[in-house]
């Protein structure tokens, strides 16, 4: 018989008959909880709507079929103890008087317009709240309450008991308040096109008159205007563009800022004096509508995605409190305030904070996250388990021997090799450019006034008129607006990068390295089957039963894969360390674990494995005997992702491609067959084994792209040329990276990278055009033949066509793929 764990009907099929539960949706494993005609699947859910029902809230299920989030049953009030503290109270609060109070919670569990509704309606569950405002994009609620009748304590404990726990981690705490709505270059964009309107209505006389036809007056009255509005466009909203251009030229570097800052420069000097002078109308319309236009390039280059952090550390991985066990008592405390010798409670599922020893409990800890390794690790008590794992299993207790900035995990994380890597080799293609853009520029400008030098005012004029109109505004537009394009366009297919620079360095990638474990394979997920006699329902409940009460991991994921809800009770149940689970259902006695803890003699069933078939190298095996019968075995191995083949194959014809691994070798047979160059396959590679193996590559000059999920990966993620987050939720934790990929879309990596090429090449295309339209200026300019009119008409108008033209081909690209 073979039971596979992706053929198994979904434990949410109502064609099973069995009930779901009225608030979650999720499959009930008992009728025992019900109110009414109405089951639940937890005593949680059955609280939540109670508690809804008693404030006239139920509502909330008309607006979507079992909207809720089941809530965690066990001890919420005294998980967020910590937050009476004075200074946690102090970093989460956004405003606090001593009697009204501000704070703004990060709800990943918002996800409907229930949840909305219900959320915007907390002032009926707590009176002390005066307003709760959502914010659905960044799934944020910003509560403003009396701090007085509820402390900050209370309403998170409520926020949780109804299924909308925030997510608090030390990182949060840490941060300090970020400006991330661009207020200033809003403000710069504002003045700037204010300034740029009405300078273009004041010229509409000078651009329509002819010879002497605007009366002097007013002329000067106008020009007097038009130069008060653009002093602050040239102050202010430019300001960046000097900041920068200056900064470039201190290190010797010829920015794409420079020549534009020498174009905005030249046209206020000159605009100024003719105004002045009474000797022309300026061209301040040409500089306040390029700078506007070059503002919104760069918002539309910097707007990113608010919901995602790409600069993450340990600390955003870490709990903000733990349990602490004091004189018998558990008490929560902030994580920051352990000490050597505490003693703490570590339940299943939890984070273990600090470097501990284990005092009680069986220890399955799984280091997945930090380590790469697999499978949990058992520890015995006396055992030393590192911060960052996370147990599975029972509850355990332990004493912290080093504080939390003091622990491996820290250490490694803070350790000088992880941080000092950056992208500063990173040039793009425009700041290439405008090297050389600068110095033809420059030297045309001369030619210029030399060749008119007899008549000097023509000569500086011509002058002058080369650099107004060889300012790369459309050059300057052609990069934010393409590759912004692109990052939205991806952004749609939940490939989502911080800046425009890491899609211009995704073109031109040209090896790429891949984490194994949650990145190849499909995390916390394991592919199980059964080898031996056929199993009737009645076995496989039983069996199930069994798992279901012991805490190592393999019976878990036993017991999740099997089918069966309505499990009968189980008598004598123990279990014996490193050998297996037993106990007794509806009168049988069924033992799991191994061949010789669960029989004698390995054929004495005629199962088991004769001819070696079953290599425990790189799988795992799990005996079943029922009534002393070995029936067969289990055997669990990691879950591939089933696009992975094809994806490797599909790379591999372009790339040069890696595996590093923090497991161990047992797969190498299995992934030998798909990464076939030598050489391609590292495992047992800890965190600094990956980051010298980046190191090297780029020393050799490759353009390495790592692909990775966990805290091991954090330093090759930071040293690559592009480092590619990836996650099975995109509101969890992720190391810092440069992009965040959500694990469904992976099989379109190949797509990816050949878009960014694709936009690359775009990006090409526009700087022809781009030098097109100076090419037709400049024929102007060297002819002294600049006028504000021409001016006005042919700046603008190469700016915009350019951007025509790069969004318009981008999503003409994306609709060919079917992206929009």
């Amino acid at each position: 018989m073979k039971i596979d764990s992706y053929n198994q009907p979904h434990p949410n099929d109502s064609a099973q008959g069995y009930p779901v539960c009225f608030h979650c949706g999720e499959l009930c494993a008992t009728t025992d909880i019900i109110v009414g005609d109405k089951h639940f699947c937890c005593k949680g859910c059955r609280t939540v709507y109670e508690l809804l029902d008693a404030n006239d809230l139920c509502n909330y299920y008309k607006l979507d079929r079992a909207p809720g989030v089941s809530p965690q049953e066990f001890g919420a009030d005294k998980r967020f103890g910590y937050l009476d503290d004075a200074e946690v109270q102090k970093q989460l609060l956004d405003f606090n008087d001593g009697r009204t109070a501000k704070a703004t919670f990060f709800i990943p569990e918002m996800h409907c317009a229930a949840c909305i509704w219900l959320l915007e309606n907390l002032y009926t569950l707590n009176p002390a709240v005066t307003q709760s405002k959502v914010n659905f994009l960044k799934k944020e609620l910003t509560v403003t309450w009396h701090i007085t009748d509820s402390p900050l304590r209370e309403l998170v404990t409520l926020l949780a008991s109804i299924g909308y726990e925030p997510r608090i981690n030390l990182q949060d705490l840490e941060r300090q308040a970020e400006d991330t709505s661009n207020k200033s270059l809003y403000y710069k964009i504002g003045i700037a096109g204010f300034a740029f309107g009405n300078i273009m209505l004041l010229s509409f006389p000078e651009y329509l008159s002819s010879g002497g036809a605007v009366d002097p007056w007013l002329r000067k009255m106008f020009g007097y205007i038009i130069l008060i509005l653009a002093l602050p466009v040239m102050i202010y909203s430019a300001s960046e563009y000097w900041q920068s251009a200056w900064k470039g030229l201190r290190k010797g570097i010829v920015n794409m800022d420079v020549p534009i800052s020498l174009g905005i420069f030249t046209l206020f000097i000159r605009s100024t004096y003719e105004i002045l002078t009474q000797s022309g109308a300026g061209f301040f319309d040409s500089m306040t509508g390029l700078v506007f236009l070059l503002l919104i390039g760069k918002i539309f280059q910097k707007k990113t995605y608010d919901t995602l952090s790409f600069d993450r550390n340990y600390k955003a991985y870490f709990p903000v409190s733990v349990t602490r066990l004091t004189g018998g008592e558990e008490i929560s405390t902030p994580v920051g305030n352990l000490h050597p010798k505490d003693r703490i409670l570590i339940r299943n599922h939890e984070l273990v904070p600090a470097d501990a020893v284990l005092i009680r409990g069986s220890g399955n800890i799984d280091y997945s996250f930090v380590t790469g390794e697999s499978d949990p690790v058992k520890k015995e008590i006396g055992d030393e388990i590192f911060a960052g794992g996370r147990q599975v299993g029972g509850a355990i207790e332990l004493d912290v021997v080093r504080e939390v900035s003091q622990s491996y995990l820290t250490r490694l994380w803070n350790n000088d090799t992880f941080t000092q890597h950056s992208k500063n080799s990173m040039v793009t293609l425009a700041n290439q450019v405008s090297k050389y853009f600068t110095a033809v520029v420059i030297f045309l400008a001369f030619v210029a006034g030399l060749y008119w030098l007899p008549d000097q005012h023509l000569a500086l004029k011509a002058f002058t008129a080369v650099l107004i109109v060889a300012c790369p505004c459309a050059l300057a537009l052609s990069t934010p607006f393409a590759l912004g394009s692109a990052l939205r366009i991806f952004g749609r297919r939940k490939f989502f990068l911080r800046n425009t620079e890491i899609a211009e360095t995704l073109a031109k990638i040209d090896t790429i390295v891949f984490d194994k474990t949650g990145t190849l394979t499909r995390p916390g997920q394991a592919r199980i089957r059964f080898t031996g006699e056929q199993l009737d329902a009645h076995q496989q409940v039983w069996i199930k039963s069994v798992a279901r009460h012991s805490n190592h991991p393999l019976s878990h994921r036993i017991y999740q894969r099997l089918p069966g809800h309505y499990l009968p009770e189980l008598a004598n149940f123990s279990e014996l360390s490193g050998e297996g689970v037993m106990g007794e259902v509806d009168g049988h006695l069924v033992k799991l674990g191994r061949y010789e803890w669960v029989a004698d003699r390995l054929t004495e069933s005629g199962v088991g494995d004769p001819e070696g078939t079953l290599d425990p190298a790189y799988q795992t095996a799990v005996y079943v005997a029922i009534d002393g019968e070995v029936l067969g075995y289990f055997t669990l191995t990691n879950d591939y992702r089933p696009e992975m083949d094809g994806l490797i194959k599909e790379l591999s014809e372009q790339y040069d491609l890696a595996l590093l691994s923090g497991d161990n070798d047992r797969e190498r047979p299995r992934l030998a067959k798909i990464f076939t160059k030598p050489g391609q396959l590292l495992f047992n590679q800890s965190p600094v084994n990956k980051l010298d193996y980046i190191k090297s590559m780029r020393e050799q000059g490759r353009r390495v792209l790592m692909i990775g999920d966990g805290l091991n990966d954090a330093g090759a993620l930071a040293a690559s040329d592009v480092g590619i987050a990836l996650t099975e939720d995109l509101t969890s934790f992720s190391p810092a990276c440069d992009a965040i990929l959500d694990a469904k879309h992976l099989k379109e990596l190949p797509i990816f990278l050949a878009f960014a090429g694709f936009s690359r090449r775009l990006v090409i295309a526009s700087f022809g055009l781009s030098f097109l339209y100076n090419a037709v200026g400049l024929s102007f300019a060297v002819a002294g033949m600049l006028s504000p009119l021409v001016s006005a008409i042919l700046m603008p108008l190469s700016s915009i066509s350019v951007v025509v033209f790069t969004t318009t081909v981008t999503r003409f690209r994306a609709m060919q793929l079917r992206w929009v």
